[in-house]
């Protein structure tokens, strides 16, 4: 399953490199036509980041991201600046299928556990967004990519195994928006690592060579961003291929 992307910032589509605030390229699409694109080139699903959110640690864009969600005809995730339990049913009341839960999800375990026995797991999605240290070692992001934490990731997701958390996005911050390929060595040990979890890939996704080098572990889905916003290949290609 391909994830188009959007991120948002300002109300605009915009992508980071590396994860980087000072490093970014605005689009000057409107939101809403990029997403009715991604309906008519096959999406089922749409990736949703509020970089604003993530950044401020609230929910900034919420009245586009309904929007998006009534709107479009596609099923969207989103993530960036969730803090608390009003916020998730606030989007999940507005259409959105499921939250993307980032920080909170290394910072406040407990409090995301009771999240997913809450709303269900199939309404919360893990987001881990990690840097890999010289030694190859995975170490979770956290408040928009700012700070990374000193608990391994693996730790981190051993603490969710009897959760009844279904669904995670991993993100290796150093190939985000950079298109040089996924990291497919940590994606390939989370899915022996954790066989019973649906792993959503994202990050470093810049060719069609890309997309099949991940398609050929089958992970439950693909987050494809900047190549596609830069017409490196279209969305149909990416689900053909």
């Amino acid at each position: 399953m391909i994830y188009p992307a959007i991120d948002l910032m300002d109300g605009k589509c915009v992508r980071l490199l590396k994860g980087s605030f000072d490093d970014k390229t605005q689009y000057e699409e409107d939101p809403l036509e990029v997403a009715r694109g991604y309906a008519r080139g096959g999406a089922e699903w749409m990736h949703v980041v509020d970089l604003d959110g993530a950044k401020n640690e609230e929910l900034v864009q919420a009245d586009l991201i309904g929007q998006l969600a009534q709107t479009v005809g596609l099923k969207v995730q989103v993530g960036g600046g969730i803090r608390d339990m009003v916020t998730v049913k606030r989007l999940l009341d507005a259409g959105v299928e499921r939250v993307v839960i980032g920080s909170l999800a290394v910072k406040r375990p407990f409090m995301v556990k009771h999240w997913i026995e809450e709303f269900g797991p199939e309404r919360i999605v893990l987001a881990f967004d990690v840097n890999i240290d010289e030694s190859g070692v995975a170490y979770p992001a956290i408040k928009g990519w700012t700070e990374t934490t000193t608990t391994p990731f693996f730790d981190v997701l051993d603490n969710y195994t009897a959760s009844g958390l279904k669904t995670i996005l991993v993100t290796d911050i150093g190939r985000d928006g950079a298109g040089t390929g996924g990291n497919t060595i940590l994606y390939r040990k989370i899915i022996q690592t954790y066989p019973n979890l649906n792993l959503i890939t994202s990050g470093g996704v810049g060719t069609l060579d890309h997309v099949r080098e991940l398609k050929a572990f089958n992970p439950y889905g693909i987050v494809i961003g900047r190549a596609l916003y830069e017409g490196h290949f279209t969305l149909n290609e990416a689900i053909a291929c």
